[in-house]
């Protein structure tokens, strides 16, 4: 045979290992999908009935997470990076880490979607991602399961079965709310609408619930909608407005910024009136404060500590345990009369926190001071 023929099948057999070796670790790095329950079912808890379970290759730590978040400009997202730094720094978890990077990137999709490519080209074991859009990210999901990266998303999720998501019921939260006012509003009635960041899956899960609720309960409600960003000073002004031009409201609902919202009605000079917000504790501190004059509140929601459990699911998948591809948490829930200082809102602390921040099931429990002690800055 001649030289050159050697030479080709040399290399033909070459490449043909090299195909087989790339195929191989790509398919090794994929998660299996297997029976379930998760390997911490309490923690771990299905979407539903449907949902698949995952199974990744067990990792030797200690790992690199990254947490990519977008927007940034409101007391939650603000809350949430100091938690994910305040869990990353608690003693167990911080020996499975070899570094932990945290980037906010704003409301700009490309760029959260471009800080996302460059932790996968860093080689990071883990991504945890806030996502500013649902619909948006099908590349940058293909790519990290291709590398063999856990992507796992918390709050605002992803629209993919690829990556694992971790969230509330954000349209059941969106229900209890409306169900909140039909039962405090039995003939109907005008209601303002507060709404979070338009794009994200939280607010349209929320609006859809809110208005698919009140329409159903076959009542005259009339919804007046604004943009409050989940902030308390963009929600007290879009509530000032608001009362300006419409006049009285019968009831309101807020996904957040909620300590803005009462603040302009008392300002305005507005009646109290029936309210269903999210879990801030200035939110809870006014509720307790004014329920004999009206303002009867439901607040709940989810505090910023869900990010601690996207993280924990992150560590737990790298370590090789059974996750589920779709994490279901539980809702905080405090509703009037049952507002009680020192338990579910704190008179002593900020208006700026937001309560229900322990998921007991995972062994997540943060102090404000523990949270309050990290900065919100890029690390």
């Amino acid at each position: 045979m001649k030289l050159s023929a050697l030479l080709k099948l040399a290399g033909g057999t070459a490449c043909a290992l090299a195909l087989s070796t790339a195929l191989s670790t790509v398919a090794m790095a994929e998660p299996a999908i297997v029976a379930g329950p998760a390997s911490d079912p309490e923690c771990h808890v299905p979407w539903a009935e449907d949902t698949q379970f995952f199974q990744f290759p067990a990792k030797e730590g200690p790992f690199r997470i990254a947490l990519a978040n977008g927007y940034i400009a409101n007391t939650w997202r603000i809350q949430m990076i100091q938690t994910a730094k305040a869990y990353a720094a608690q003693p167990d978890v911080a020996a499975l880490l070899s570094e932990f990077k945290v980037v906010s990137t704003g409301e700009d999709v490309a760029a959260q979607i471009s800080a996302i490519n460059n932790f996968i080209d860093s080689g990071y074991d883990a991504i945890v991602v806030n996502a500013q859009n649902p619909e948006a990210f099908a590349p940058v999901i293909k790519r990290a399961k291709e590398a063999g990266i856990v992507l796992v998303a918390f709050d605002n999720i992803l629209d993919t079965t690829d990556a694992i998501n971790v969230n509330v019921d954000q349209k059941g939260l969106g229900a209890l709310w409306a169900d909140w006012l039909i039962e405090h509003l039995p003939e109907g009635g005008k209601i303002l609408e507060v709404r979070g960041v338009a794009g994200t899956s939280v607010d349209t899960d929320r609006h859809n619930g809110i208005h698919e609720t009140l329409t159903a309960s076959g009542k005259p409600f009339e919804i007046f909608e604004v943009v409050g960003k989940w902030d308390d000073g963009t929600a007290q002004k879009a509530t000032a407005d608001a009362i300006a031009v419409q006049g009285a409201f019968d009831g309101i609902t807020a996904q957040g910024g909620d300590t803005g919202v009462v603040q302009a009605m008392i300002d305005a000079g507005h009646a109290f009136v029936p309210f269903g917000g999210e879990t801030e504790n200035g939110f809870r501190k006014f509720c307790a404060a004014h329920a004999a004059e009206g303002l009867k509140c439901s607040s709940a929601g989810t505090g910023p500590a869900q990010v601690a459990v996207a993280i924990k699911t992150a560590i737990d998948a790298l370590q090789g345990k059974i996750v589920p591809q779709s994490v279901k948490l539980p809702l905080a829930i405090v509703e009037d009369p049952d507002f009680k200082d020192g338990e579910n809102f704190y008179a002593d602390q900020s208006d700026n926190f937001f309560v229900g921040n322990a998921f007991p099931t995972c062994g997540i429990n943060f102090t404000a001071q523990e949270i309050m002690g990290q900065s919100e800055a890029n690390q």
